[in-house]
């Protein structure tokens, strides 16, 4: 049984402009990594991209959306970098995975 935890889900639709996005985007997972609370992410793109990352609480959460180098990245993600975004914050209470042995790929 694991302990329950909170998961942020970032989706998105981007706009064309790259100026600064891979390098905003490496400083914030860095940055994330850093802060009491965090657990870890993950993140996929196509035509919508969808990053997860993932908190011990609601208050961790609410730190790291205060974060000043946050808050910017988000001002700037509004300007520039997305034309939709929605984030939604859900408690895992349970988790399971499946990983097929090397020998068996």
């Amino acid at each position: 049984m694991i302990k329950p935890y909170y998961a942020v889900i970032f989706t998105s639709i981007r706009t064309n402009d790259e100026n600064g996005y891979n390098e905003m985007a490496v400083n914030m997972e860095k940055l994330a990594a850093e802060q009491p609370g965090f657990l870890g992410v993950e993140s996929a793109r196509n035509e919508i991209g969808i990053t997860v990352s993932y908190w011990e609480s609601k208050e961790a959460i609410a730190n790291w959306k205060a974060h000043i180098d946050h808050l910017f990245a988000q001002q700037k993600g509004i300007k520039d970098w997305y034309t939709w975004y929605k984030v939604r914050i859900c408690l895992v209470e349970r988790e399971y995975d499946f990983e097929k042995s090397p020998e068996k790929k």
